[in-house]
């Protein structure tokens, strides 16, 4: 078959099965419903937010959970329902994009982040937004080695404008990492987001469904919730981009398209991890007995071989729970002789990770 042959009949392909499809924007991880699921963590969150609104008097929150386990969508959906109160400024940044204190603060000024230093910006910025605030940093974890100090977390703790900070996260010990200085003046509410489980997921599928598609079945839906329950850490985004897949295909496996699903998204968070993170995965990968001694051992051995500064045990520990925050290994408490030690299953396969090594090298 020539290319043009194959790309002629692989796009009429699309359109025809695109035509299942009413709005292609549920489908989109961005996608805020009108009305998400509700959930018993999310309770918590309404009354900081309200009290602050009508008090001033900010009660600082750090949200933790797994990837797909709903923390921003909520965030989101929570500064939608409010956008209409004209008493505050309720703000978002992201710090994927905006990894350092001078990126978020440029962002949020809307300037372009050169020839100011970080003390200039806040100046301006206090400025700017001298009445109440919200101001929510999501992957917060993703501030750059970089801002050591996290200057941004300092200025807003310290605002004798009693801002209001709302940090999101999957590492849960992202704030005791955090300069004491910083921590004492935060004392943010720690809430976790816990991951869906079978039947969540299935509404929230059935959700998308219903506005996405013109027509669907139900015992797809109910697989693909099962699937992403069981094998993924609960991510809800999996079981999103699997209806997708399921829907624009001719007569799917389930099976197999939830594995491609996961392999794409698996791809993305492994091109996110740093170095220290990749290192575990790989002794983990390489480790006959994948014990977690046996493990932080050949992680040592491989540090050093690359020249790399390796984890203590406790935050080698610490890391272990981060990398099961984002469904890359689960730890599975597992009895030897007479005690238990925590054993390491990996969630990914082999050439995933060798696909995500070769790109970092090249």
């Amino acid at each position: 078959m020539k290319i043009t042959d194959y790309l002629h009949e692989q796009s009429r392909s699309l359109e025809q099965s695109s035509r299942q499809i009413r709005d292609f924007r549920v489908f989109d991880f961005n996608h805020i419903p009108e009305e998400p699921i509700m959930r018993h963590e999310v309770r918590p969150v309404i009354d900081a937010y309200l009290r602050y609104l009508k008090t001033g008097i900010a009660n600082h929150l750090f949200i933790f959970g797994s990837r797909g386990s709903g923390k921003t969508l909520m965030i989101k959906y929570i500064q939608r329902q409010l956008a209409s109160r004209r008493d505050a400024d309720i703000l978002y940044v992201n710090c994927r994009q905006h990894n350092t204190s001078f990126k978020v603060l440029a962002r949020l000024l809307g300037v372009r982040p050169r020839g100011c230093s970080v003390d200039e910006l806040w100046h301006q910025f206090s400025v700017a937004y001298s009445r109440r605030l919200i101001l929510v940093l999501d992957e917060v974890d993703l501030l750059s080695d970089k801002d050591r100090h996290k200057d941004i977390l300092y200025l807003l703790a310290r605002s004798p404008r009693n801002y209001m900070v709302v940090l999101l996260s999957n590492h849960p010990k992202f704030v005791s990492k955090l300069d004491e200085s910083i921590r004492s003046s935060l004392q943010p509410e720690m809430l976790h987001f816990r991951n869906y489980d079978a039947t969540e997921i299935l509404e929230i599928l059935r959700d998308r469904a219903r506005l996405g598609l013109h027509q669907f079945r139900e015992t797809d839906l109910a697989q693909i919730a099962a699937l992403t329950a069981r094998s993924t850490n609960s991510d809800v985004r999996i079981a999103i981009k699997t209806l997708y897949y399921v829907t624009i295909e001719e007569s799917p496996d389930v099976a197999e398209v939830f594995n491609r699903a996961r392999r794409d998204l698996l791809r993305d968070v492994l091109n996110d991890l740093n170095d220290r993170n990749f290192l575990i995965l790989r002794a983990a990968m390489e480790s006959p007995e994948p014990f977690v001694k046996e493990v932080y051992a050949r992680y040592r051995r491989l540090s050093r071989a690359a020249q790399e500064e390796p984890f203590s045990y406790v935050y080698f520990y610490a890391s272990l729970s981060y990398l099961q925050s984002i469904g890359l290994i689960l730890l599975l408490a597992t009895k030897v002789g007479r005690a238990y030690t925590n054993r390491i299953q990996l969630l990914l396969d082999s050439e995933t990770l060798e696909a995500a090594n070769h790109s970092r090298l090249t």
